[in-house]
């Protein structure tokens, strides 16, 4: 009996357009397409095979100490405010300049790295940003302190440092899936405790040695991460690099629902963090008569807090939702900021107020970027994390200032308390109603139609 022929294989598809995608077409059938995968449309090679959770958390880690130690150099102006203010005889509003001038320069510098972050990667990145930022902390502490002109000329440059945010956040997304993408960007956001180790060595490594103490540290810890960096830094297999220009891709980055969305609320959120981290020790020692050492302490103690609670911000984000944890952590940002603006005595009352916005602060900053690692398409998650920084950090910027101007005109900061009150109680209705629904609305597109790209 003739024995008929085998029909042939089908050829698998290699062509870009269909790899990845079931014979129907759906992107249901492979999980790492989801909303802002990272994870290149190819087939699945050895090459590219998931990374193993210990390689994750590794570049994870790395990640999250380059944050901290690039923090750690931005936040080098704020500790020493008093003490400048004092030897160089400052105005309240010339102190508040000088501590904000690095915090505008970094935010503005966000939108241009996390641009080249999305192009060149983190492996190129961090090493580059940690070892130009050497540069102006050498400048501050062995020659341009002596007038407040040199001071602003080396916060501006040391600017640089707080960049590093723009680096960290594509390049852990692209490391983990988009379900554990908040837990893990929450964890990266929490090297913003940099400020706590500013805070907590620099006014005592200057009583203890000598002014350029702290600086000088801080450029060797600086080098040491910048070459580790470069010999243990790995960008994420099958990490997409978006085509185009820089100037095109933040052009497309701009027109993104989700940028000004989450520029508006992590103005709030991280912009209140900043506004506190580098204000609070000003605040303390002028509305509670607390030393120079005591409000940096408690600073400190305020960092830490919200450094703790971002990653819970973004597990919890992970679990129940951005916009819930958002709204949340607004609304007791609300009630705290209306508390302390009839400024109740510190213990027990005025601790507790400053403490529930630094907890709601601190989730409210994780939230707000497992937000962005669930809409933002790949390619532009470095490009819209820039924009959002940028927002986080000019939000940072004003509040000095005007606490400054406030406290100068009026002797108290009621009414500027009282305008972070009413500016959260805004975010949270805008968090309720329009970003509620381009949630909603972004749960039930595919990544073609999310991705214009």
């Amino acid at each position: 009996m003739p024995t008929m022929p085998r029909p042939a294989k089908p050829e698998i598809p290699t062509d870009k357009s269909s790899a990845g995608r079931s014979p129907t077409g759906s992107p249901a059938d492979n999980p790492e397409e989801a909303i802002g995968s990272p994870r290149s449309p190819g087939p699945a090679t050895d090459a590219q095979a998931p990374p193993s959770a210990g390689r994750r958390w590794l570049m994870l880690a790395l990640a999250t100490v380059g944050f901290a130690v690039n923090f750690w150099a931005w936040a080098l102006l704020s500790p020493l405010g008093p003490r400048f203010k004092d030897s160089l005889q400052l105005s309240a509003f010339q102190q508040a300049l000088l501590v904000a001038v690095p915090v505008v320069v970094g935010s503005l510098g966000r939108i241009p790295v996390g641009a080249l972050a999305d192009r060149f990667g983190g492996r190129v990145m961090f090493p580059l940003v940690s070892a130009a930022t050497i540069v102006p902390v050498l400048y501050l502490g062995l020659a341009g302190h002596s007038s407040l002109n040199q001071l602003l000329v080396g916060g501006f440059f040391l600017g640089i440092g707080g960049t590093a945010f723009a680096v960290g956040v594509p390049f852990v997304s692209a490391w983990f899936p988009p379900e554990r993408r908040g837990l893990a960007i929450g964890v990266f956001g929490a090297g913003m405790g940099g400020t706590a180790i500013s805070a907590l060595t620099t006014v005592n490594l200057v009583k203890t040695h000598s002014l350029a103490t702290p600086f000088v540290v801080t450029a060797i810890v600086l080098a040491g991460y910048a070459a580790l960096a470069a010999f243990l830094l790995r960008d994420a297999p099958g990490r997409t690099v978006p085509p185009g220009t820089m100037t095109g891709r933040l052009a497309a980055t701009v027109r993104l629902g989700v940028t000004w969305q989450a520029s508006a609320l992590y103005a709030v959120a991280f912009g209140g963090y900043v506004a506190f981290s580098v204000y609070l020790p000003t605040y303390l020692k002028s509305g509670y008569g607390l030393a120079q050492a005591d409000a940096a302490n408690r600073m400190a103690g305020f960092v830490l807090l919200a450094v703790v609670m971002r990653p819970v911000g973004g597990w919890l984000s992970d679990r129940l939702g951005p916009t819930r944890v958002l709204a949340v952590a607004l609304a007791v940002v609300t009630v705290s900021a209306a508390v302390q603006s009839f400024a109740p005595p510190l213990a027990p009352l005025g601790t507790i107020a400053f403490l529930a916005i630094a907890a709601a602060l601190g989730a409210g900053s994780g939230a707000t970027f497992a937000l962005v690692a669930l809409l933002a398409p790949a390619g532009k998650v470095g490009a819209v994390t820039g924009v959002v920084g940028a927002a986080g950090g000019l939000g940072g910027f004003v509040p000095p200032l005007l606490m400054g101007s406030l406290y100068g005109a009026y002797g108290d900061y009621a009414l500027g308390l009282a305008l972070l009150a009413l500016i959260a109680a805004t975010a949270l209705a805008f968090t309720a109603t329009t970003v509620r629904k381009a949630v909603t609305r972004g749960a039930h597109r595919t990544p073609t139609a999310i991705d214009p790209a």
